[in-house]
This record gives C-alpha cells, sequence and structure tokens, in this order.
C-alpha cells in the first residue's frame, strides 16, 4: 500500500451530498480564508448563507464571488465585530428581526498570534474575540436554533489547545504574555465551551461540536513574519482553505453526525481531547467567568 503524501496533507473529504435548501446559515469571518470556503460550500448546497464579519468591503467582495461561482443569490453580508460586545449584540438583535430560522452556526473567525492588544470591551484579544466574542454570539442566537430543530453549532478550535492550559488567576494574559500560548489558551477555550455547551444541550436537538482545520495557509498568520516566510518556504506542505474548510462542511452537513455533539472532529474523524480540554470542572468554571466577564446570566 502507497500513501500519496500530499493527499494526507489535503486530509479527508466530506463526502456527504446533504442538501441545504431552506436551511439558513450563520458563519463568523465567512469573508476570507477557510471562512471563505465554506460560505462557499454551504451556499452551494443551497443554504442561505449570512457572511458575518468586521470588514465589509472585503464581505460584500467574497460574498458577490460566491454567488457568481454557485448562482446561490442569498448570500448575506452583516456588520459583525467580535471584538466589540456592542457589536455582536447589534448583529443579534438585527439577524433576529430578519430572520425566522437559524439552522447552522459556525463559529469561524478569529485572531492570530496578534501583539498584545485589547478589544473594545477591555479583553485580551485572543481570549476575548475567539472565545468571549463567538461565547456571547451564541449566547444571543441560542434560542433561534433552538426553535429550528435540528440545528448545529459548529466551533473552529485548534490542535494549539494541547499545549494550553487555563491559568484563572491570569485568564487574559496580563501578568505574562506570550502571544503563542495566549492563542492556544483561546482555543482551549474554544473546546471546553464545546464540552460544557454540549452538556447543558442535552435533550434538545440543537448538536455543537468543535474542529481543527489543520495547519492551513491564510491570512490569519498575517501577525507573525516568521511564520509567514516559513509558510512561504513551505507551501507544499499545508493545506489550502480549500482543503481547511473541509472538516468545517462535515461538521455542518454529515448526516451521520445529526445526534452526535460534544465531539472534535481533525480531518472528518472524531480525534483527540488533550485532558485539559476534557476537564469538566474546568468548563463549569469557565463558563461562569466568561458569563460573569460579558454581564449575561445563561443557566
Amino acid at each position: 500500500l502507497r500513501l500519496d503524501p500530499w493527499k494526507y496533507i489535503a486530509g479527508a473529504v466530506c463526502k456527504s451530498t446533504a442538501k441545504l435548501n431552506g436551511k439558513v446559515v450563520v458563519i463568523t469571518g465567512g469573508n476570507t480564508g477557510i471562512g471563505k470556503e465554506t460560505a462557499k460550500d454551504l451556499a452551494q448546497r443551497g443554504a442561505r448563507v449570512i457572511i458575518a464579519c468586521r470588514d465589509m468591503t472585503k464581505g460584500e467582495t467574497a460574498a458577490s464571488e460566491i454567488r457568481t461561482q454557485t448562482g446561490n443569490q442569498q448570500v448575506i453580508v452583516k456588520k459583525l465585530d467580535l471584538a466589540d460586545t456592542k457589536s455582536i449584540r447589534v448583529f443579534a438583535e438585527n439577524f433576529l428581526k430578519e430572520e425566522k430560522e437559524l439552522h447552522i452556526l459556525i463559529n469561524n473567525a478569529g485572531v492570530m498570534l496578534c501583539p498584545y492588544s485589547k478589544t473594545a470591551d477591555d479583553f485580551e484579544m485572543h481570549f476575548g474575540v475567539n472565545h468571549l466574542g463567538h461565547f456571547l454570539l451564541t449566547f444571543l442566537l441560542l434560542e433561534h436554533l433552538k426553535k429550528s430543530v435540528p440545528a448545529r453549532i459548529v466551533i473552529v478550535s485548534s490542535l494549539a489547545h494541547m499545549g494550553s492550559r487555563i491559568n484563572f488567576s491570569d485568564l487574559q494574559n496580563e501578568k505574562f504574555y506570550n502571544r503563542n500560548l495566549a492563542y492556544g489558551h483561546s482555543k482551549l477555550a474554544n473546546l471546553l465551551f464545546t464540552q460544557e455547551l454540549a452538556r447543558r444541550l442535552q435533550g434538545t436537538v440543537v448538536t455543537v461540536n468543535a474542529l481543527h482545520p489543520g495547519i492551513v495557509y491564510t491570512d490569519l498568520i498575517r501577525h507573525s513574519i516568521l511564520l509567514k516566510l516559513a509558510c512561504k518556504m513551505c507551501t507544499f506542505f499545508l493545506k489550502t482553505p480549500q482543503e481547511g474548510a473541509r472538516t468545517s462542511v462535515y461538521c455542518a452537513v454529515a448526516e451521520e453526525l445529526e445526534s452526535v455533539s460534544g465531539k472534535y472532529f481533525v480531518n472528518c474523524q472524531p480525534a483527540y481531547i488533550a485532558p485539559q480540554g476534557r476537564n469538566e470542572a474546568t468548563a463549569r468554571k469557565l463558563w461562569s467567568v466568561s458569563c460573569e466577564l460579558l454581564g449575561i446570566q445563561w443557566d
């Protein structure tokens, strides 16, 4: 048996032929990278796709390309800045007024390896955008998902969770900041959120799963000059955005995942979660602290 290294790097392909006509999808960061490719695939399947992004110009350009390539005119762009809770609340308020249903929420957007900076609400950027922003967005849209069952929540996490820990005494890296650790910390938070939300959604027909898209060459690495140079030198060993989107699409549409929740996927297959990503006590505490930071009650 000979293995094709390029197929191994590209990863598995989502084999589902599920159609999404009449279904409504929200995808954060759907204007670029794996988010754009995920939006394109779901639009091709007939979904009404809401691209939620900060840069409306890039969003409109991406949406226009997707509409042209798929023939699906139901690809809409809405303003959403995950680094500003006011923007998140405005987006959710408008969405709930304009859309009667929500079948798939894909928490895809993120920041990576940023220099130390803070969101509009004074949260450390990685933790504030990657975790708290999506935590609040999911909270605000959850009742719409429950009304539209069966519904799915897909959270883009990362293999980087494995080398991370949740330090509640320095949750936002104010005492010590390392951008690699800050990124991994936020991705671990994504997994713990997935675990706790899945427990709380037991008995409903709303599922939530997380995934690692692979090592993908996208604009997400823009903050690291060294990583950009390394990626340019090793392009053939990285996934394209289209390849990186495959597991997101799989989690969103695969028929066999209809009742699967609280899992983590890599290359369209269940994958190992590091012990710190499965710690129920940590997940519950992170949930409580997140609610406190955001000023919400989510029982």
